[in-house]
C-alpha cells in the first residue's frame, strides 16, 4: 500500500513539473527583464525618494514590482509589493519611490539600499537591481538621464523607515 501510494506521489509529482525548475528558467518562459534604471545615490533626509525603471517581458505578463529596504543595523524591512499595471505588463517605464521623512527625527547620516524585482505571472523573476541610498542634510537628488526614462510613477515602496537609537535610550 505505501509502495502505491509513493508511486501515485511520484508520477504526480513528474506530471506537474519541479516549480523550481520551470522558474529557473530552463522551461524556455520569457522572463522578466529590468533593460536600465536609475537612482540618485544620494538624498536628504525627508526626501521621497525616486528609482526609475525600464523593464520588459516578451509574454507581455508582468505581475509585481519586489523591493526591499536594508538598513545596516535595523536589517531588512518588510517585502514591499507594488501590482504592475495592465498597461504596462509588457514594457513599463517609470518610477517607484520610497518616502525618507520618520516620526521620529530626521535620518541623517543613514545608510540604505534598494533591491528591486520585477516577477511575471509565471512567477519567473527578474535579475535583481540594487539600488545604494546615503541620507545627508547637505545632499540632493540627482535627476535621471532627460528622455530615457517616462516621468511616470509606478508606485510606492511601503515601509516605514526607523531611526537606529542609542543603546539605553
Amino acid at each position: 500500500m505505501k509502495n502505491k501510494i509513493l508511486t501515485m506521489l511520484i508520477v504526480l509529482f513528474l506530471a506537474m513539473g519541479y516549480a523550481p525548475l520551470r522558474n529557473a528558467g530552463g522551461s524556455g518562459e520569457a522572463t522578466p527583464v529590468i533593460t536600465q534604471s536609475f537612482a540618485s545615490k544620494e538624498a536628504s533626509p525627508g526626501d521621497t525618494w525616486k528609482v526609475y525603471l525600464k523593464a520588459s517581458d516578451p509574454d507581455g505578463e508582468m505581475k509585481n514590482i519586489y523591493a526591499v529596504v536594508d538598513q545596516p543595523g535595523m536589517g531588512q524591512y518588510p517585502l514591499s509589493i507594488i501590482k504592475v499595471t495592465r498597461e504596462n505588463q509588457k514594457e513599463l517605464s517609470g518610477y517607484i519611490y520610497l518616502s525618507t521623512s520618520t516620526p521620529e527625527s530626521p535620518l541623517n547620516n543613514v545608510n540604505l539600499t534598494l533591491t528591486v524585482q520585477v516577477q511575471d505571472r509565471s512567477g519567473n523573476f527578474s535579475q535583481p537591481a540594487v539600488f545604494p541610498l546615503t541620507l545627508n542634510t547637505r545632499s540632493f537628488q540627482e535627476a535621471p538621464p532627460q528622455g530615457v526614462f517616462k516621468d511616470q510613477a509606478l508606485g510606492p515602496v511601503i515601509v516605514k523607515l526607523m531611526k537606529i537609537l542609542p543603546v539605553g535610550q
